[in-house]
Protein backbone atom coordinates (compact mmCIF):
# COMPACT_ATOMS: atom_id res chain seq x y z
CA UNK A 1 0.00 0.00 0.00
CA UNK A 2 1.51 3.57 -0.90
CA UNK A 3 1.86 5.90 2.11
CA UNK A 4 0.30 8.86 1.90
CA UNK A 5 3.78 10.80 1.96
CA UNK A 6 4.54 8.91 -1.34
CA UNK A 7 3.38 11.38 -3.44
CA UNK A 8 4.67 13.92 -6.07
CA UNK A 9 3.53 17.09 -7.43
CA UNK A 10 3.45 17.58 -11.38
CA UNK A 11 3.67 21.14 -13.30
CA UNK A 12 2.13 21.19 -16.92
CA UNK A 13 4.15 23.69 -19.13
CA UNK A 14 3.72 24.46 -23.15
CA UNK A 15 4.92 21.67 -25.31
CA UNK A 16 5.73 23.64 -28.82
CA UNK A 17 6.67 20.91 -30.76
CA UNK A 18 3.76 19.78 -31.64
CA UNK A 19 0.49 21.85 -34.05
CA UNK A 20 -2.37 21.02 -31.02
CA UNK A 21 -2.04 24.68 -28.84
CA UNK A 22 -3.35 22.86 -25.93
CA UNK A 23 -0.56 20.13 -25.34
CA UNK A 24 1.23 20.38 -22.41
CA UNK A 25 3.74 18.80 -20.55
CA UNK A 26 4.58 17.71 -17.40
CA UNK A 27 7.63 18.23 -14.93
CA UNK A 28 8.11 16.57 -11.12
CA UNK A 29 8.26 19.28 -8.64
CA UNK A 30 11.95 19.03 -7.05
CA UNK A 31 10.60 19.72 -3.37
CA UNK A 32 14.26 19.01 -1.67
CA UNK A 33 17.63 18.36 -2.68
CA UNK A 34 19.64 15.71 -0.40
CA UNK A 35 23.28 14.91 0.19
CA UNK A 36 24.57 11.50 1.10
CA UNK A 37 25.01 13.59 4.85
CA UNK A 38 21.58 14.34 4.79
CA UNK A 39 20.84 10.87 3.81
CA UNK A 40 22.62 9.80 6.87
CA UNK A 41 21.22 12.19 9.37
CA UNK A 42 17.75 10.77 7.90
CA UNK A 43 18.79 7.53 8.86
CA UNK A 44 19.66 8.37 12.57
CA UNK A 45 16.65 9.87 13.51
CA UNK A 46 15.29 6.53 11.91
CA UNK A 47 17.14 4.59 13.92
CA UNK A 48 18.67 6.12 16.91
CA UNK A 49 21.53 2.69 17.69
CA UNK A 50 23.19 4.11 14.29
CA UNK A 51 26.05 6.11 14.44
CA UNK A 52 26.88 8.53 12.57
CA UNK A 53 30.85 8.22 11.43
CA UNK A 54 30.69 4.63 11.54
CA UNK A 55 27.62 4.78 8.54
CA UNK A 56 30.04 7.69 7.00
CA UNK A 57 33.21 5.45 7.03
CA UNK A 58 30.89 2.45 5.78
CA UNK A 59 29.39 4.72 2.79
CA UNK A 60 33.05 5.60 1.84
CA UNK A 61 34.36 2.07 1.51
CA UNK A 62 31.42 0.96 0.07
CA UNK A 63 31.31 3.78 -2.83
CA UNK A 64 35.34 3.09 -2.89
CA UNK A 65 35.59 -0.68 -3.71
CA UNK A 66 32.19 0.19 -6.53
CA UNK A 67 33.88 2.41 -8.28
CA UNK A 68 37.13 0.24 -8.39
CA UNK A 69 35.35 -2.42 -9.22
CA UNK A 70 33.25 -0.30 -12.23
CA UNK A 71 36.79 0.94 -12.99
CA UNK A 72 38.08 -3.25 -13.59
CA UNK A 73 35.05 -4.24 -15.62
CA UNK A 74 32.60 -4.74 -13.32
CA UNK A 75 28.70 -4.53 -13.38
CA UNK A 76 27.45 -3.07 -9.69
CA UNK A 77 24.07 -2.97 -7.58
CA UNK A 78 25.02 -0.36 -5.70
CA UNK A 79 22.34 2.21 -3.87
CA UNK A 80 19.16 2.25 -6.09
CA UNK A 81 20.79 0.90 -9.77
CA UNK A 82 22.79 -1.06 -11.62
CA UNK A 83 25.60 0.63 -13.02
CA UNK A 84 28.04 -0.94 -16.08
CA UNK A 85 30.25 0.58 -18.30
CA UNK A 86 29.53 0.94 -22.42
CA UNK A 87 31.23 2.72 -24.90
CA UNK A 88 30.36 5.21 -27.53
CA UNK A 89 31.72 6.14 -30.69
CA UNK A 90 32.56 3.91 -33.80
CA UNK A 91 35.48 1.45 -34.67
CA UNK A 92 36.83 1.22 -38.78
CA UNK A 93 37.58 -2.44 -39.25
CA UNK A 94 38.01 -5.52 -37.71
CA UNK A 95 41.18 -4.53 -35.88
CA UNK A 96 40.60 -0.70 -34.95
CA UNK A 97 42.83 0.20 -31.90
CA UNK A 98 41.55 3.02 -29.22
CA UNK A 99 41.50 6.68 -30.20
CA UNK A 100 40.81 8.83 -27.22
CA UNK A 101 39.69 11.55 -29.33
CA UNK A 102 37.00 9.60 -31.23
CA UNK A 103 36.30 6.78 -28.23
CA UNK A 104 34.88 7.68 -24.91
CA UNK A 105 33.21 5.02 -21.93
CA UNK A 106 30.19 6.45 -19.93
CA UNK A 107 28.51 4.79 -17.04
CA UNK A 108 24.84 3.00 -17.60
CA UNK A 109 22.43 3.34 -14.94
CA UNK A 110 19.85 1.35 -14.33
CA UNK A 111 16.94 1.49 -11.78
CA UNK A 112 16.69 -1.58 -9.48
CA UNK A 113 13.29 -3.11 -9.33
CA UNK A 114 12.72 -1.79 -5.86
CA UNK A 115 13.19 1.71 -7.15
CA UNK A 116 11.00 1.12 -9.84
CA UNK A 117 8.60 -0.47 -8.17
CA UNK A 118 8.39 2.31 -5.41
CA UNK A 119 7.81 4.72 -8.55
CA UNK A 120 5.28 3.07 -10.17
CA UNK A 121 3.13 2.90 -6.58
CA UNK A 122 3.28 6.89 -6.25
CA UNK A 123 0.64 8.81 -6.31
CA UNK A 124 1.05 11.69 -8.39
CA UNK A 125 -0.82 14.75 -7.91
CA UNK A 126 -0.99 17.27 -11.25
CA UNK A 127 -0.68 21.07 -10.10
CA UNK A 128 -2.22 22.38 -13.62
CA UNK A 129 0.13 24.76 -15.70
CA UNK A 130 2.95 26.63 -13.68
CA UNK A 131 3.14 29.60 -13.18
CA UNK A 132 6.41 30.25 -14.55
CA UNK A 133 6.71 29.27 -18.33
CA UNK A 134 10.59 29.19 -17.90
CA UNK A 135 11.73 25.69 -19.06
CA UNK A 136 14.76 24.46 -20.29
CA UNK A 137 14.46 21.30 -22.61
CA UNK A 138 17.87 20.23 -23.62
CA UNK A 139 21.36 21.55 -22.78
CA UNK A 140 24.24 20.40 -25.70
CA UNK A 141 27.57 20.19 -25.42
CA UNK A 142 29.01 21.45 -28.50
CA UNK A 143 32.84 19.48 -28.22
CA UNK A 144 31.47 16.53 -27.84
CA UNK A 145 27.95 16.62 -29.89
CA UNK A 146 26.07 14.97 -26.47
CA UNK A 147 22.40 16.16 -25.12
CA UNK A 148 21.27 16.63 -21.66
CA UNK A 149 24.95 14.48 -19.71
CA UNK A 150 28.22 16.13 -19.51
CA UNK A 151 30.06 19.82 -20.33
CA UNK A 152 33.57 20.43 -21.79
CA UNK A 153 35.57 22.84 -19.89
CA UNK A 154 36.21 25.68 -22.06
CA UNK A 155 33.75 24.32 -24.43
CA UNK A 156 30.21 25.58 -26.05
CA UNK A 157 26.82 25.34 -24.44
CA UNK A 158 23.65 25.28 -26.17
CA UNK A 159 20.59 25.89 -23.78
CA UNK A 160 17.16 25.19 -25.83
CA UNK A 161 13.88 26.21 -24.00
CA UNK A 162 11.26 28.62 -23.37
CA UNK A 163 11.71 32.13 -22.09
CA UNK A 164 15.34 31.62 -21.22
CA UNK A 165 16.29 34.72 -22.46
CA UNK A 166 18.75 36.32 -19.83
CA UNK A 167 17.55 40.18 -19.12
CA UNK A 168 17.01 42.61 -15.78
CA UNK A 169 19.26 44.25 -13.22
CA UNK A 170 18.42 41.63 -10.39
CA UNK A 171 21.27 40.49 -9.00
CA UNK A 172 20.44 36.94 -9.18
CA UNK A 173 20.21 36.73 -12.82
CA UNK A 174 22.13 34.69 -15.03
CA UNK A 175 23.57 31.33 -15.92
CA UNK A 176 24.49 29.16 -12.37
CA UNK A 177 26.47 25.64 -12.76
CA UNK A 178 26.50 24.16 -8.96
CA UNK A 179 28.77 21.27 -8.18
CA UNK A 180 26.60 18.59 -6.17
CA UNK A 181 28.95 17.15 -3.76
CA UNK A 182 30.67 20.43 -2.18
CA UNK A 183 27.75 23.10 -3.20
CA UNK A 184 30.58 25.35 -5.03
CA UNK A 185 28.17 27.40 -7.58
CA UNK A 186 30.27 28.75 -10.66
CA UNK A 187 28.70 31.64 -12.27
CA UNK A 188 28.56 31.93 -16.07
CA UNK A 189 30.36 35.07 -16.83
CA UNK A 190 28.10 37.52 -18.99
CA UNK A 191 30.89 38.20 -21.56
CA UNK A 192 30.90 34.13 -22.29
CA UNK A 193 27.27 34.58 -23.27
CA UNK A 194 27.20 34.39 -27.11
CA UNK A 195 23.54 34.14 -27.77
CA UNK A 196 20.92 35.23 -25.53
CA UNK A 197 17.17 34.99 -26.78
CA UNK A 198 13.78 33.94 -25.82
CA UNK A 199 14.36 29.98 -26.96
CA UNK A 200 17.63 30.07 -27.42
CA UNK A 201 21.08 30.87 -25.43
CA UNK A 202 24.53 29.97 -25.96
CA UNK A 203 27.73 30.21 -23.35
CA UNK A 204 31.18 29.11 -22.90
CA UNK A 205 31.81 26.80 -20.22
CA UNK A 206 34.47 28.24 -17.56
CA UNK A 207 38.02 26.43 -19.14
CA UNK A 208 38.90 26.11 -15.13
CA UNK A 209 35.50 24.50 -14.13
CA UNK A 210 36.84 21.35 -12.06
CA UNK A 211 35.16 17.56 -12.55
CA UNK A 212 32.28 16.58 -10.99
CA UNK A 213 28.26 16.53 -11.37
CA UNK A 214 26.82 19.86 -11.80
CA UNK A 215 22.86 21.23 -11.94
CA UNK A 216 22.64 24.07 -14.26
CA UNK A 217 20.39 26.86 -13.14
CA UNK A 218 18.96 29.95 -15.19
CA UNK A 219 17.04 32.90 -12.83
CA UNK A 220 15.75 35.80 -15.36
CA UNK A 221 13.35 38.72 -15.29
CA UNK A 222 12.08 38.08 -19.18
CA UNK A 223 7.95 37.55 -19.48
CA UNK A 224 7.74 38.69 -23.07
CA UNK A 225 8.90 41.40 -25.61
CA UNK A 226 9.97 44.14 -23.49
CA UNK A 227 8.18 43.16 -20.50
CA UNK A 228 10.06 42.31 -17.41
CA UNK A 229 8.77 40.71 -14.25
CA UNK A 230 9.71 42.41 -10.79
CA UNK A 231 10.67 39.09 -9.31
CA UNK A 232 12.64 36.69 -11.44
CA UNK A 233 11.91 33.00 -12.24
CA UNK A 234 14.71 30.35 -12.03
CA UNK A 235 14.73 27.17 -13.45
CA UNK A 236 17.32 24.32 -11.91
CA UNK A 237 17.41 22.01 -15.03
CA UNK A 238 16.65 18.29 -14.15
CA UNK A 239 19.84 16.37 -15.67
CA UNK A 240 23.03 16.26 -14.05
CA UNK A 241 25.65 17.19 -16.40
CA UNK A 242 29.02 15.76 -16.24
CA UNK A 243 32.69 17.33 -16.24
Amino acid sequence: MTNEKDAVMVELYDLLFTDKKDDRFGRVITTKSLKEDDLIHLAVQRRTDLNPSTLRSSLDILKEIATEELANGASVYFGLGYFSLIVNGVFLGDHAKWDPDQHTLHVKTTASAEVRKKIKSLHVNVLGMAQSSLVINTVTDVASGETNTRLTPGGGVNLAGIKIRLVGDNPDNGIKLTEQASGAITPIPPNTILVNEPSRITFIVPPSLPTGDYKLSITTQYSHGSVLLKTPNTYVFDNLLTV
